[in-house]
């Protein structure tokens, strides 16, 4: 998809399959996507339009027994527009709360009807984080669920909306919830088609704005490899708060293809998912990497009718195998480069097929240019490790915070002629391109992590605990467990005879942040290690972190809290919850999601007990047990069912 290129030289134009340029020895690590197949006249809200027109009867909306036309999605958008228009000005925020349905889909046609600017927060993103980003961002309402907002919106003057109320994740009664933004609010720069949060190292979230245009180039090129069009399905399965939503949402409604809400189990559960892209015959998906990973280590199922997945937001680390029949992208780009900036197809007749090998990232998309930068900001030769930048048509207009825009957002290093390329953004990722112009992802370089797809920065996961009075202060660090996921683990310091635990800190900290950014291991110290600067010593309290995860000498494993006589689903169920969470002192008395569970780490044990007892229990199951002793109480009355009687 893209021809790599040197500095000076402008971009040819080129098709996919084209072949590319062998680059000469010291070529520097700039490439090219290729030139945009369409000069971005046509909007996405356009698109629609035309498709309202040209097939109004066409589905638009499948979501079970339920089903909306493309007509019917524009008349009841125009129904909430005419209602919001007197409140709802071209240029506001309007934060949604609402989860993936027909609902949300007619939500966000409305919006940009109006001009508005969506910014999808989900159906539960919790009081406080929600009151943080009301009070920093300048939000005219929120729309949701009145029982499901903050106490501050729930008191305001409100407006009943007329919206789908059938399928999977409907909401009977949703309104539009006015109330006065904080006096320093930021508002959405001028032309912000939507906004998304992200995390914020000062411990509040912070805002990216994208512009149509760039929302607009990468659906063209997102039609283009898929083939998405009328007849097809294309799967709404991502998070409503995370960037690929918007992918989702409007391939589907700019292509003619009916969007597929997908039920809230099949998120945690990676077979679920498969018999659901089966039932739903969704033949064009977006998944996080880390539930499409569990898919690839077993028999791939044959009777499919999805041709592409798009996998993203974590590191994938293996290819799909030869028996895979879809095309599987692993898809790169932080929220500042709207959702892809860069991509590599892999297919199961390729050589690669079946490797545990992580895959290289890509190349850039069409419009995007990429950079691998030293320490000075210059580019680096090929094969050499430094900083990605991107910059071209696939940029977000900035963060709604002026200032850290022009932090992140920089200009062209200086001296290199990028045709296209008036600002880059500086990722913080750490890459490789090779001589052919492919990227390899390395990792950070900053403090900034991934857990099960999401960026967190560590210093908003401090901020939040430091909200509790009782708490002096917290560090949090990232450590790896043994198969390179990287979990969160908080030291806190707590005030004296406050007599503060880990399990009255939790509660409070998940109506700030979002389920993934809960450490898993939260520990009272009484003060934190300190290096040669007097300043907290990460690397010990991560090395410390490691070696209480560690076996114990002899394979001694601490005191599980289970009775002698532990049964076999107690032992495995324990193991694997251990395991997975990297917390040795987890005990069966433990609740999963309280222990620092998520919804991929759930997807993960319901493989691992499958794997090790041949039970399959469902996502539904696992979370609504209130403690690992009931979980292994299924497990081994199901492998008792399927004793023969006497045995």
């Amino acid at each position: 998809m893209t021809q790599p290129m040197t500095a000076r030289t402008p971009a040819p134009a080129t098709a996919a399959g084209a072949g590319r340029h062998t680059p000469h020895p010291g070529t520097l690590s700039i490439a090219h996507g290729a030139r945009p197949a369409t000069d971005g006249a046509a909007g996405v809200l356009a698109r629609f339009e035309e498709w309202v027109r040209r097939s109004p009867e066409a589905p638009a909306v499948i979501d079970g027994a339920h089903s909306w036309t493309y007509g019917q999605i524009g008349s009841a958008a125009d129904e909430v527009a005419q209602a919001l228009r007197a409140r709802v000005r071209p240029g506001d925020l309007v934060g949604v709360c609402l989860d993936r349905s027909a609902a949300l889909v007619v939500t966000a046609v409305a919006l940009a009807r109006i001009g508005a600017v969506y910014l999808p927060l989900g159906p539960r993103p919790g009081e406080r984080r929600t009151d943080a980003v009301t009070e920093d961002i300048d939000v005219v309402c929120l729309i949701g669920d009145p029982g499901l907002l903050p106490p501050r919106h729930r008191t305001a003057d409100r407006m009943d909306l007329t919206l789908p109320g059938e399928g999977a994740n409907a909401t009977a009664t949703v309104v539009a919830a006015f109330a006065a933004p904080g006096a320093a609010a930021h508002s959405a720069p001028t032309g912000a088609f939507y906004a998304v949060l992200t995390s914020g190292s000062t411990g509040r979230p912070k805002a990216v704005a994208v512009g149509e245009p760039a929302l607009g180039g990468l659906l063209d090129w997102y039609r283009a490899t898929t083939g998405l069009g009328p007849g097809d399905r294309q799967s709404l399965l991502i998070g409503v708060a995370f960037d690929p939503h918007l992918l989702e949402l409007w391939a589907g409604l700019t292509s003619g293809a009916a969007l597929v809400p997908a039920p809230d189990e099949v998120r945690w559960d990676s077979v679920v998912l498969a018999d659901w892209w089966r039932t739903a015959g969704v033949s064009v998906s977006a998944a996080a990497t880390p539930m499409v990973e569990p898919l690839l280590d077993r028999p791939w199922p044959q009777d499919l009718r999805l041709r592409h997945l798009m996998a993203g937001g974590d590191r994938m680390r293996r290819h799909p195998g030869a028996e895979v029949t879809a095309t599987v992208h692993n898809a790169y780009g932080p929220a500042e480069a709207t959702v892809i900036a860069t991509t590599y197809a892999m297919h199961g007749t390729d050589g690669a097929a079946g490797t545990d090998s992580a895959p290289p990232i890509g190349h850039p998309v069409p419009g995007v240019t990429v950079i691998v930068a030293g320490q000075d900001g210059r580019p680096v030769e090929r094969g050499t490790e430094g900083e990605l930048l991107i910059g071209g048509n696939g940029l977000a207009l900035g963060y709604l915070d002026p200032e850290l825009t022009a932090r992140r957002f920089t200009a062209v290093p200086e001296g290199l002629d990028l045709p296209g390329v008036e600002r880059v953004y500086r990722t913080g990722d750490r890459v490789r391109m090779a001589a052919d112009g492919r990227l390899e992802f390395l990792g950070r370089l900053d403090d900034q992590v991934k857990i099960s797809g999401v960026r967190i920065e560590p210093a908003e996961v401090e901020a939040a605990f430091e909200q509790d009075p009782a708490v002096l202060s917290a560090v949090v660090t990232a450590p790896r467990t043994a198969d390179g996921r990287a979990r969160l683990v908080a030291y806190i310091r707590a005030a004296a005879d406050s007599g503060l635990t880990a399990d009255a800190l939790l509660p409070t900290l998940r109506t700030w942040l979002p389920e993934q950014a809960v450490p898993s291991d939260v520990r009272i110290v009484g003060s934190f290690p300190l290096d040669a600067n007097g300043k907290v010593d990460r690397a010990e309290l991560t090395r410390r972190a490691a070696e209480s995860a560690a076996p114990r000498p002899g394979g001694t494993a601490p005191d599980d809290g289970a009775p002698a006589g532990a049964t076999p689903g107690e032992r495995l169920v324990l193991s694997a919850v251990r395991d997975l969470l990297d917390r040795p002192g987890t005990s069966l008395a433990d609740n999963f999601t309280e222990a620092g569970g998520t919804s991929v780490l759930a997807a993960r044990l319901l493989t691992v007990i499958e794997k090790e007892s041949g039970v399959r229990l469902r996502a539904p199951e696992l979370l609504r047990q209130p403690d690992l002793r009931a979980v292994a109480l299924l497990v081994d009355q199901r492998c008792a069912s399927r004793q023969p009687a006497g045995a």
